[in-house]
């Protein structure tokens, strides 16, 4: 969501306009977790358009993502319209990134949908932790969480408190089988060039504020299917 949104391949007319990065980053993701996908695309800031766009979706879709518009500013239209459309819930997360999050059951057939934050890596991060799930576990698919595997930090690392951190990481098994892990850049949602770069998502809890080297911890391999 968004009228800022462009898409790829066409010409930017001003600085407040932005590609749209999210809606093929989440078809991909879906559709890498067994999904048949229907991208849609980008709908503006447009109460109507949205309402419509979202029950055109009603009749074919087991599960609707939507990206953006789920936080407090003026223009976050899905938190502001989707209540209408059937019961849903907005709830800080204490995650990095996304801690903005939305659940609805929509229309007569109460599809459910789930509403993501507007920043792509937080989008993402909020597809692998509630989305992915979701869609294996409507599919029967076995595992549904992704599993997590234990690496040696390769050098140390510092955490927000109170939050859990998904943090973009570098995963290198080297030739013991010894799994080490690097951090690929830093915090920002934005960075969307370092989640490119990364293959795997570093779990630091919310108690953890700080990672020596050669510490274990738990890391999501992104690379693998199950």
């Amino acid at each position: 969501t968004g009228t800022e949104l462009v898409d790829p391949g066409l010409s930017l007319s001003d600085e407040q306009q932005i590609f749209d990065s999210n809606s093929y980053l989440l078809a991909a993701a879906a559709k890498a977790a067994g999904a048949q996908v229907f991208r849609v695309g980008q709908v503006g800031d447009d109460r109507a358009a949205l309402k419509q766009l979202i029950s055109d979706q009603l009749i074919r879709a087991d599960l609707i993502l939507t990206t953006g518009g789920v936080s407090q500013g003026d223009y976050d239209i899905v938190k502001a319209v989707m209540p209408e459309m059937g019961s849903c819930d907005f709830a800080q997360v204490a995650m990095q990134p996304g801690k903005p999050q939305g659940f609805g059951l929509i229309g007569e057939d109460r599809v459910p949908m789930i509403m993501l934050p507007g920043n792509p890596v937080s989008a993402f991060v909020s597809f692998e932790a509630f989305a992915r799930p979701a869609i294996r576990k409507l599919m029967g698919a076995k595992p549904y969480l992704r599993p997590a595997v234990r690496c040696q930090a390769s050098h140390a690392m510092t955490s927000v408190p109170g939050r859990l951190q998904l943090a973009r990481g570098i995963e290198r098994t080297e030739d013991d089988g010894t799994r080490r892990v690097e951090l690929a850049g830093g915090h920002g949602s934005h960075l969307l060039g370092d989640l490119s770069r990364s293959n795997a998502l570093v779990i630091l809890p919310a108690e953890m504020e700080a990672v020596s080297a050669g510490q274990d911890l738990d890391v999501w391999l992104l690379d693998e299917s199950s």
